[in-house]
């Protein structure tokens, strides 16, 4: 398959996510444009070290290439789970004391 099939796909996703983020109040449908923009990067990280993977073995079958690209993607997943851990707990505590997970809410913490 083509990596321009992963760009379009990876560039949609991300979109979505920046749009959903921008124009969301809720903070549960923020965290999950968060992950699908980090989930558009994931992709293209895949696809790319797949390319790159593809192309060094052309040159030399015995070389050990693609997998930097997959420790990030690992990297980026273990930074995503600790983002919404923290961040659910957050949202559990503002849903505990104001009853809603409106983000608009939070302009009150300013003062």
């Amino acid at each position: 398959m083509p990596i321009n099939y992963y760009i379009i796909l990876a560039v949609a996703l991300f979109s979505i996510g920046v749009a959903g983020v921008l124009t969301r109040r809720n903070a549960i449908i923020i965290f999950m444009c968060v992950e699908l923009m980090l989930n558009a990067v994931n992709l293209l990280l895949v696809a790319f070290s797949k390319m790159h993977a593809a192309n060094a073995m052309a040159v030399n079958p015995s070389a050990i290439v693609g997998t930097e690209a997959q420790l990030f993607v690992f990297f980026i997943m273990v930074v995503a789970a600790a983002e919404v851990s923290v961040g659910l707990a957050i949202i559990v505590m503002m849903y505990r004391n104001i009853h809603s997970v409106d983000v608009n809410f939070l302009n009150r913490l300013k003062h």
